[in-house]
């Protein structure tokens, strides 16, 4: 096909789960209004068991909405009508970002350690399940330990390009990262996640 992508089909939500099942899927863009199943719960399906790159397309542009996909696990979300061209960007900026996340290495910030090659997270030797996006998001915080990031940055940086939208989407996904973060050993020692810093009116930092 054009672009170099080789393509799944699904017709309706219940395939879209099936063909992720069967094939090598590096990346899934799901309709919300799809039959059987809409994109809401084929996207909290998924999160069940899979991290691979999802892309939100919706006719609706409610914040609301935006949220509610954020909070479920969307990577991206793409109101429509939108450029073919823009999706196709989209789509080439996430794969790269998978490629460079395979790369190994493994980073540490208080109780957390962070596996790259593997795609892991570890609070108090404990596995931590993150959506991509989170594992994403707290590992740039990881490589940028100690320093101050504008909301800005961090979405120009994690989601790799001028993003439009509101900059709370980055609050969003810092609450859910830091509630993912707690340790077994939460109550005598605090929440892990609390290594990820506010600074009020400009964006957050991590430090030890």
């Amino acid at each position: 096909m054009q672009e170099g992508f080789g393509i799944v089909k699904a017709y309706d939500g219940e395939e879209a789960i099936e063909q992720l099942k069967k094939n090598d899927i590096k990346l899934m863009i799901i309709d919300i209004m799809m039959p059987k199943l809409d994109g809401w719960q084929v996207c909290r399906d998924i999160r069940a068991y899979s991290k691979v790159p999802i892309i939100m397309l919706t006719a609706r542009s409610d914040e609301k909405d935006e949220l509610l996909g954020f909070s479920l696990g969307v990577d991206e979300y793409i109101s429509k009508p939108f450029s073919p061209k823009i999706l196709v960007a989209r789509i080439e900026a996430i794969l790269r970002r998978t490629n460079a996340l395979s790369q190994s290495g493994c980073m540490e910030c208080g109780r957390i350690k962070v596996d790259k090659a593997a795609h892991q997270v570890w609070v108090d030797e404990e596995p931590v399940a993150l959506s991509y996006k989170e594992f994403e998001l707290l590992v740039y915080f990881m490589e940028n330990k100690g320093i101050a990031l504008s909301r800005e940055k961090i979405l120009n940086s994690v989601w790799n390009y001028d993003y439009f939208g509101d900059a709370r989407t980055i609050d969003t996904h810092v609450k859910k990262l830091r509630s993912k973060l707690k340790g077994k050993n939460s109550e005598q020692l605090g929440e892990a996640g609390d290594v990820i810093k506010t600074i009020w009116g400009y964006g957050y930092k991590i430090e030890e």
